[in-house]
């Protein structure tokens, strides 16, 4: 089971260190977040050459926050170039009724002619006025509706649900997951530390042979990214956690 790190984690960093410490850690590949505002992340020929030299592939691509077809679209075209198969999207805002539609109808049409997995992730727990949700799409329900799934671990704990029951409803549809825990009420901890049942969860991945990547998105600050010495252990530390439980 290959474990990415997502470049999310080292935001701040170029992307030829962000490659260069997931190869000196050990992880399988990366996980590359579409920034429209960090040009690297959207220079597909750049990414290709850092992939090359290091030998660590792009094993998901999550296409940019505010979603759109165009984004959408954008990310298909860059992983036909990186030989990516997966492309996690987030759900579109609650009034954008014309992009769930086009999600809903022309989504199944892109994945049977380029053969990419386009996933729906698990929605933040946002809300508008404080309690109309700021997402659509955002029930498991509809998760499974759409047939392919990435899980945000951190998302599941900030809605109150129960990982291992989300995971078994949607166990049939999950082609990628984002790992995290969540430390004193605070998303995106280190998977070792914090309320979440991390080790039951990667069990139960291995036990039901689950065949897609998982991927490390850490909050910066809690990788330790601005010292480079604490950062590279707190990678590994948090890399060999997860391969315990994995293999």
């Amino acid at each position: 089971m290959l474990i990415a790190l997502s470049t999310d984690s080292l935001k701040g960093y170029g992307l030829n260190r962000i490659f260069g410490f997931a190869k000196e850690t050990g992880f399988d590949g990366l996980d590359l977040a579409m920034d429209p505002e960090e040009y690297d992340s959207m220079d597909t020929d750049y990414i290709k050459e850092l992939s090359d030299e290091t030998g660590l592939p792009i094993v998901a691509i999550q296409a940019p926050k505010n979603t759109s077809k165009g984004k959408i679209e954008d990310a298909v075209r860059m992983a036909k170039k990186l030989n990516t198969r997966v492309i996690v999207i987030q759900p579109p805002k609650i009034l954008d009724l014309k992009l769930a539609r086009w999600l809903k109808s022309e989504i199944p049409k892109i994945r049977q002619k380029e053969e990419i997995s386009i996933a729906l992730e698990n929605a933040p727990s946002k809300t508008m006025l404080g309690f109309i949700p700021e997402f659509s799409m955002n029930s498991l329900n509809e998760l499974k509706k759409f047939k392919h799934a990435c899980l945000d671990t951190s998302r599941v704990a900030q809605k109150k649900e129960d990982l291992i029951r989300v995971y078994t409803i949607l166990k049939k549809f999950l082609v990628h997951v984002h790992l995290s825990n969540v430390y004193h009420n605070k998303p995106y901890a280190l998977p070792e530390t914090g309320i979440l049942p991390i080790e039951s969860f990667l069990s139960k991945l291995k036990q039901d042979d689950f065949q897609g990547a998982i991927s490390l998105k850490i909050k910066p600050k809690n990788l330790n990214i601005e010292n480079q010495e604490k950062l590279l252990q707190t990678l590994k530390s948090s890399l060999f956690y997860c391969r315990k439980y994995l293999q």
